[in-house]
């Protein structure tokens, strides 16, 4: 889905899928849907990277981690930040979306049922750990500035959200 997208090379996308998220390890940059594109131009890898919000710290270490990923292969490579357009929840693959919801972070909804979520107004974020919709917001700052804290009160687990961006 995404190599279509954007285009990448097979072996450039496979170095860059092998770069885990450093906030959330389960998942790669490419199924967090941060990289933009990646090209070979004048024998160097050029990558192109979107904070998921700004200031995001990571992003640092991410471009660090991609370097690293293309040198251990052969390759030098340069990483540019890319602002605009804006990195949304929606660029996370479906592939992604699993792994947050097997590592126990919920994963974003749409834009509407998030407000209502982030506001308690309505149970509709799912409990990674058992599937019940019966989980209460707890605080709308979980443990990075993407997430919200939740808490199921079927098995009483607490848990991350990732909140909706667009």
């Amino acid at each position: 889905m995404i190599t279509a997208q954007l285009n990448i090379d097979k072996v450039l996308y496979e170095i860059l899928e092998s770069v885990s998220d450093p906030e959330i390890p389960v998942l790669s940059i490419v199924e967090m849907g941060v990289v933009r594109s990646a090209i070979m131009k004048d024998g160097k890898v050029m990558v192109e990277i979107t904070p998921t919000y700004s200031g995001c710290p990571a992003m640092d270490v991410i471009g660090d981690d991609i370097k690293s990923a293309f040198k251990s292969k052969g390759y030098d490579a340069k990483v540019e930040l890319i602002l605009s357009p804006a990195w949304t929840t929606d660029w996370i693959t479906t592939k992604g979306r699993t792994a947050l919801e097997k590592y126990g972070i919920a994963s974003p909804l749409d834009a509407i049922a998030d407000k209502e979520a982030l506001l308690g107004n309505k149970k509709v974020v799912k409990c990674p750990q058992c599937g019940s919709l019966d989980t209460k917001l707890v605080s709308q700052f979980g443990s990075t500035a993407c997430k919200a804290f939740f808490q199921c009160e079927a098995c009483l687990e607490p848990f991350d959200y990732f909140k909706c961006l667009k």
